[in-house]
């Protein structure tokens, strides 16, 4: 009989095959990066990113902007801004004109290489026109509330913003721009990812060479080589809002023969108002804790490739058919997983991975 799997692990080994350091590191060996004279990154794996880079380049000059508490691995010597996600702050202004500056500072016949990574589209930002810092996060706390797709989010943020959507790049005024991204968007364009940040504008007038050097799909496909049990799904199909995801997942889960079934995405969720503490991914666990209920031999994983879930410090959740009681269903309306997870032990907490490519679904079916 095959050994049970630790779905912990398996969920690291997944992360661990898109980590921005490695992803990097591999992208640079390939020989498909030539020296920087100027090393940008922006994200939530924005400081293991310029590690990689910094170890190859250590004399180049490098801009890390990331997430607060996500730089503890960036390189020595890097100027470092951390600012907020996933509402903007003061300091993802400063965060976008610093961005501004460093581009802008950029000589002819330069080379700049972008390393961009999810989260980005909240930790630097330069609002356009009138639009004031209260006004925008207003805007993000109710489009984050309405549970609408990352992608409409992110043409809602460029059309506010003076350096999404290739308008940071149209400053550049050197040769060449080589942008390496951590894909955290469905397709896996770099014109949604992190809103487009490090993408080139229409008409560039420098040599421009994007890589998308990980995603969902990799880290996936590192879970199933790793299965010790036979993998029956491996699927990128969490799109959906929490409350027509989990009721599909759980009845195809209950129903399923004996094995491992992976998915990816980023599901929505619809925010009460005055919500309570939590994620989308501790909300999809939630729910498909009562969806499985009294199965046995049937255990969930779900969480946050970056190791966050919402505005806490969870990445996600860990349940099984012995999960749910009834003042779960309180929990779900107000949007808060968070403390009913953790008084059942059904938290997974992990700390900033370096990495950002979505979430990760892993289920056994004993």
């Amino acid at each position: 009989m095959p050994k049970s799997p630790d779905l912990l692990n398996l969920w690291y080994t997944g992360v661990n095959a898109v980590g921005g350091d490695a992803a990097v590191s591999r992208t640079i060996a390939a020989g498909d990066v030539q020296a920087p004279d100027r090393i940008i990154a922006v994200g939530k794996a924005a400081a293991a990113m310029a590690t990689a880079a910094a170890r190859t380049w250590p004399d180049t000059p490098c801009l890390i902007v990331t997430k607060y508490g996500h730089a503890e691995t960036a390189p020595t010597g890097a100027q470092v801004i951390e600012a907020a996600h996933p509402v903007p702050d003061a300091a993802s202004v400063t965060a976008g004109q610093a961005l501004i500056d460093a581009v802008q500072s950029c000589k002819p016949g330069s080379h700049l290489l972008m390393l961009v990574s999810g989260g980005a589209s909240s930790l630097a930002e330069v609002p356009a026109g009138d639009m004031t810092l209260d006004a925008l996060k207003a805007e993000t706390q109710a489009l984050l509330a309405s549970g609408a797709p990352i992608g409409d989010m992110n043409a809602h943020r460029t059309s506010r913003s003076q350096i999404k959507g290739g308008k940071l790049l149209a400053r550049f005024k050197g040769a060449h721009v080589t942008t390496l991204a951590l894909s955290d968007v469905e397709g896996d364009s770099l014109g949604t990812i992190g809103s487009g940040i490090g993408d080139a504008p229409s008409d560039p007038g420098f040599t421009f060479a994007p890589h998308i050097i990980a995603s969902n799909a990799i880290a996936r496909e590192a879970v199933a080589k790793a299965s010790p049990v036979t993998v029956l799904t491996n699927s990128e199909t969490l799109y959906a809002d929490v409350t027509d995801l989990a009721p599909r997942l759980g009845r195809m889960l209950r129903d399923a023969a004996p094995g491992l079934h992976i998915f990816g995405g980023e599901p929505v969720v619809q925010l009460p108002d005055n919500p309570g503490q939590g994620g989308r991914n501790m909300a999809l666990g939630l729910a498909l804790a009562r969806e499985i209920a009294g199965t046995e031999g049937l255990r969930i994983l779900v969480a946050g490739t970056d190791g966050t879930d919402g505005p806490t410090d969870a990445a996600g959740a860990l349940i099984d058919g012995t999960t749910w009681a009834d003042s779960g269903a309180d929990a779900l309306a107000r949007a808060d997983a968070y403390p009913w997870l953790k008084d059942r032990g059904g938290l997974v907490i992990t700390g900033p991975t370096g990495t950002n490519v979505m979430d990760l679904l892993i289920a056994y079916k004993a």
